[in-house]
């Protein structure tokens, strides 16, 4: 089961000078960070990296955040 939905993730566009897109943020784990043409895309790769850095933080022991905000229910 992946965890990454379960963490609050910021998105706002680029402008050109940073190369336009969407950048999604996951405020929860520093530095973990992503981007895409289209928020849907930049939502995508972020959850991507959350998994990333989860696995990161895990093989080298260090400890993983809790979402700052309760899982929303569908």
């Amino acid at each position: 089961m992946t965890l990454a939905p379960r963490y609050p993730i910021t998105i706002r566009p680029l402008t050109e000078a940073e190369g336009g897109g969407f950048l999604a943020l996951a405020p929860d784990l520093p530095g973990c960070m992503s981007d895409g043409e289209t928020p849907a895309e930049a939502l995508a790769n972020v959850y991507d990296a959350i998994e990333c850095w989860i696995e990161g933080a895990e093989e080298l022991g260090h400890p993983i955040p809790e979402p700052s905000q309760p899982a929303k229910s569908a």
